[in-house]
């Protein structure tokens, strides 16, 4: 049947050491053109841009944190789900050329932290959107599409997912 001749296509997620950040970090680093692309998909929105950042163990909240809370019963407890905020939001902002050149200086000042830009809805008081801009360059936790998953075609590595201002 058709479906068995599929099978192949079929991913298993691999749970141990896959972890995800944000939109697009399964992809390659991006390019400086594009985040300034998924920047202006923001500002087109209305949204304001933020960037935050935060050291690798702590950036990945792989736990309900610090507490030991149950989160299950405790819908909207947020520990260590929070990262650094590099300077203001960016009010007013309407070129991505600006969001690229305070990237660059998170960056270099935190050359060994995740970087992150939000984009945030002033009005409904919402984070929107946010992607990872740049990975520290001690990152082991990044896996390709295909080492996310296991099986026939085994795991295989690649990209470097979302690092683009240098």
């Amino acid at each position: 049947t058709t479906k068995a001749a599929n099978n192949s296509a079929m991913m298993v997620w691999q749970p141990h050491n896959n972890k995800f950040f944000e939109t697009f970090s399964f992809l390659p680093p991006l390019s400086d053109g594009e985040i300034a692309r998924q920047v202006q998909y923001l500002l087109n929105n209305g949204w304001t841009p933020c960037i935050e950042f935060e050291s690798a163990d702590k950036a990945y909240a792989d736990t309900h944190g610090w507490s030991g809370m149950d989160s299950s019963i405790s819908a909207g407890y947020y520990d260590n789900r929070y990262w650094v905020m590099w300077k203001l939001p960016m009010y007013g902002c309407i070129n991505p050329e600006e969001v690229l050149q305070e990237i660059r200086a998170c960056t270099r000042a935190f050359p060994e932290c995740f970087i992150r830009v939000a984009g945030f809805d002033n009005i409904k008081q919402v984070q929107c959107s946010s992607f990872l801009a740049h990975r520290p360059t001690n990152d082991t936790s990044f896996q390709g599409v295909n080492g996310r998953q296991v099986g026939d075609g085994g795991p295989q590595g690649g990209g470097g997912g979302g690092g683009g201002a240098r």
